[in-house]
């Protein structure tokens, strides 16, 4: 089957990944799509796919959710999308691509976007069964079957995908180790005390970490030839029976050094400004697969997007060139917020560095900065979130101290910098190269007034995501500059914040979400339904204040039950297969044996996995809906309560032994906690609460990372706030030192009826302490001063709470009339969901979670993408 060049002429894409994607979207936009043929040889069984979040396959994403391509996009615009259908040979004279099923292809111009492929080190053993690469999702498809025999599991590579892979694995339930040849994690993208942090706190989530190693052989079983360890270059043998190579890519080029392109002396096909072959004026390369012309190829999405970009534009005549690209990058991994941007290594002459790092918090900060104060770039491990901010303000001269710009928030003064203080050129999207200028061009000049209209009419936010939150505080303030009103409503349902409705429905005692909606929601929503914003957010407001405004504290009491998220609608955390977790109070983590028993015993008779928690409890996973009322019943006969795990409430207050058992101990932490979590249980907030006592200055209970914690001294206690571990770390900041008993609890008292009053949404109190007007000393004039003269309103509120308390699960089991929603059917409340399933591992369980069946088929002769067409 041939096809020639002709009228229309025809543009032919050799490879269909991330890069590949952006250059039909690049052609549609200019109209080539209208006046070109478009065929695309895709060597995957499957359309383009978003390769960056490629591990969040493990994290419950199917293939489809991370397509990338659109059938309507192939089908409006005519594109012939061949998958599983490469190209294997080019003929240049001839003009013409052949691909695996028979088919030739005449270009008039081509495009190449092969990628790169996995770099294996030639080791011997390196094919034997149970080894792998980490790269596209056939290779995830089958670690993941592989893994189900599988007990350890080794990665090769301490990168970005091997990081990933580790994460993978561990998830999978393996014993998972990383060998890195080099002397630190990410060797790229983060110095040696980047490397140091991320180190440790990947050490702490239970991987093993083997660096400045290398991999010498795969051990191999003779008789069954698979895996079954690695011997390593430092002589140590470490034992396994899955490896995961994750080396590095090299670039997929041989398709280029077949048809005679130039290449570069360690790979890519060599290409000019404007991403034309130097060999062939009709050849174009984009992507891994590129030696772009200044010498480098660009491993990264952004870069390759550039590239598209800048090859669509040459091909319909307009003026572009490829000259470089910003290397910045921000992700997570393993949960961990690692960023570079700029010079992060301090290669420039004469460059300083101003450093901030914490070991026992995994925080490790570093800007290098020039002797004239220039920002020239930074590396953020643990912390990342002024990267967006950072990386804009690379190549000027902050507005502030660099000292400023690296103490954590709570460790000092740290710079605020808002939007304003960015100039124009700063660079907001690097993945779509849109600055700041050209945001503000889309509010002021193309009308738009929320981010997805600014994502559509720039395309900023629309590729790794990290660029989104500085993005919307750019857009706020660039039309609240323009003089239109903001609408800072709760959702489309409510016109005011959510501080707004907690003081309508105190002062107008509002006992339920219809009668707000009705009599203070917007006209239209007035009369409906609500939403999945508003609903949750006014149960939780009627909940906090329940005692004062005369409602049910019970949260599934009739309407209230209809408000709650998905946790709360039975008192239980979903988990992945559909079965629940029980997490009973364990108040200062202080336990007596005789209950530790019952939870073993409750454990094993309905074959629960049991999981010590970080926050000194024990968590039983594994129970169906119809079972957690006699789980309760059991544990509530035994003396338990909720833990409220499952709810925007307090979960824990840890402690030290305090001075009861430690040499070291001031004050008795024990006790103190026990008091605060029993005072505080059950009380509901905008967002969950933690908290910790520690019995001296040693800190060992990391109260200075909690909602609310306390440090134990000769004269007192000392009261810290704010404070977040988690994703986006904070040092909580000290509100109050040495106190007495009476004073602490009225200081907390204060502080969380105040938080409760004055939060948003889902906000923890590390970020309303930084949000609300005043920050720290606002709130410590209003809970500490009594600025605003409330204080005997907020110890009046808590005191409410404490009276009024009652426990969840105890109010359940003892009310028939509650027990008959905790059934999987409802019209059949005696069967159990058929599809929350279990597997053995490890002498306990894990969730049986079978692998998607993605469908696919062997291409065929006429292999096109559903709904699409050929010209």
């Amino acid at each position: 089957m041939t096809a020639t060049p002709g009228n229309p002429p025809t543009i032919v894409l050799v490879g269909h990944g991330m890069v590949g994607q952006r250059f039909l979207e690049a052609l549609a936009e200019r109209g080539l799509t209208r006046t070109h043929r478009v065929v695309v040889l895709c060597e995957e069984p499957r359309p383009a796919y978003d390769r960056v979040q490629l591990t969040s396959y493990f994290s419950g994403r199917t293939p489809e959710d991370l397509s990338m391509t659109d059938p309507a996009f192939i089908e409006e615009h005519g594109i012939e999308l061949r998958v599983g259908d490469p190209a294997e040979t080019i003929d240049r004279e001839a003009r013409e691509v052949t691909a695996r099923s028979g088919l030739v292809v005449g270009y008039d111009i081509l495009v190449l976007a092969t990628g790169s492929y996995p770099f294996v080190p030639p080791v011997p053993g390196k094919d034997a069964e149970g080894c792998f690469v980490y790269r596209t999702i056939e290779d995830l498809l089958a670690i993941e079957e592989y893994a189900k025999n599988a007990t350890t599991g080794a990665v090769v590579g301490g990168g970005l995908l091997g990081l990933e892979a580790a994460g993978a694995l561990k998830g999978l339930g393996l014993t998972s180790h990383i060998v890195e040849f080099a002397p630190r994690l990410m060797p790229v993208q983060v110095d040696e005390g980047g490397g140091a942090a991320l180190l440790r706190t990947i050490e702490e989530m239970g991987l093993s970490v083997h660096t400045g190693v290398g991999t010498q052989e795969i051990v191999v079983d003779e008789a069954s030839g698979a895996v079954t360890g690695m011997k390593l270059s430092d002589g140590s043998e470490l034992a396994t029976d899955l490896v995961v190579f994750s080396a590095g890519v090299r670039p997929h080029d041989q398709l280029a050094r077949d048809c005679g392109l130039a290449v570069g002396e360690r790979g890519g096909i060599t290409v000019d400004e404007r991403c034309r072959t130097v060999t062939d004026p009709h050849v174009f390369a984009i992507g891994e697969c590129a030696l772009a012309a200044d010498g480098r190829v660009y491993g990264l999405v952004a870069p390759g997007y550039e590239q598209a970009e800048t090859a669509a534009a040459t091909i319909a005549a307009e003026d572009a060139a490829f000259t470089g690209a910003d290397l910045s990058t921000k992700l997570k991994l393993l949960g961990v917020d690692v960023a570079s941007f700029g010079d992060a290594h301090g290669t420039a002459d004469g460059c300083l560095d101003v450093v901030y790092s914490d070991s026992r918090a995994g925080l490790y900060k570093k800007l290098v900065v020039g002797r004239d104060g220039t920002l020239l770039g930074g590396i953020l491990v643990g912390d990342a979130e002024a990267y967006g901010t950072l990386r804009a303000f690379t190549g000027s001269v902050p507005p502030v101290s660099p000292e400023s710009l690296v103490l954590p928030a709570g460790a000092g003064a740290p710079a605020q910098l808002g939007p304003a203080a960015l100039p124009d050129d700063a660079v907001i999207c690097s993945c779509h190269n849109v600055t700041k200028g050209t945001v503000r061009g889309a509010v002021t000049e193309h009308n738009c007034t929320t981010v997805p209209e600014v994502k559509k009419c720039t395309k900023a936010g629309t590729g790794c995501g990290s660029c989104v939150k500085v993005l919307g505080r750019l857009v706020t303030a660039e039309l609240e500059a323009s003089g239109v009103e903001v609408d800072k409503g709760l959702c489309g349902c409510f016109a005011q914040t959510r501080e707004e409705l907690y003081e309508i429905v105190r002062a107008l005692r509002v006992t339920s979400y219809r009668e707000l909606l009705d009599r203070h929601g917007r006209e239209g929503a007035r009369g409906g339904e609500g939403c999945e914003v508003c609903k949750p957010a006014v149960g939780s407001i009627i909940a906090s204040l329940a005692p004062a405004i005369g409602a049910s504290g019970y949260v599934l009491d009739g309407e209230q039950a209809a408000l709650q998220d998905t946790n709360d609608h039975f008192l239980a955390n979903l988990q992945r297969n559909g079965s629940y977790s029980v997490v009973p109070r364990i108040p200062g983590g202080e336990i007596a044996p005789e209950k530790l028993i019952v939870i073993g015993e409750i454990a094993r008779d309905f074959g629960l996995y049991t999981k010590i928690t970080g926050g000194q409890r024990i968590d039983m996973f594994g129970a169906r809906v119809e079972q957690l009322p006699l789980i309760w019943a059991r544990l509530v006969d035994a003396g338990f309560e909720s833990g409220h795990a499952y709810g925007k409430s307090l979960r824990t207050v840890k402690s030290c032994v305090g001075q009861t058992w430690c040499r070291y101990g001031v004050q008795d932490s024990v006790r103190m906690a026990i008091d605060l979590e029993l005072r505080y249980r059950g009380l509901r907030s905008p967002h969950k609460l933690k908290s910790a006592v520690s019995g001296c200055a040693r800190e060992c209970a990391e109260a200075q990372s909690k909602d609310f914690g306390v440090i134990a001294t000769s004269n007192g206690w000392n009261l810290y706030v704010g404070g977040n571990g988690g994703a986006t770390p904070r040092h909580a900041d000290l509100l109050a030192q040495d106190l007495s008993d009476a004073e602490l609890v009225r200081l907390i008292d204060r502080f969380l009826m105040f938080y409760i009053r004055t939060a948003d949404k889902l906000e923890r109190t590390s970020t309303w302490l930084e949000r609300i007007p005043g920050g720290l000393d606002h709130v410590r004039d209003v809970v500490v001063h009594d600025s605003l003269g409330i204080c005997d309103e907020l110890e009046s509120l808590m005191r409410a709470h404490v009276s009024h308390y009652r426990d969840e699960w105890a109010e359940t089991v003892n009310d028939p009339d509650k027990l008959a929603r905790f059934v999987s059917f409802v019209n059949a409340p005696g069967t159990p969901d058929p599809v929350v399933g279990f597997v053995p591992e490890r002498d306990q369980m894990k969730p049986d979670l079978p692998l998607l069946d993605i469908g696919l088929r062997r291409p065929s002769e006429d292999d096109l993408l559903e709904g699409s067409t050929r010209r």
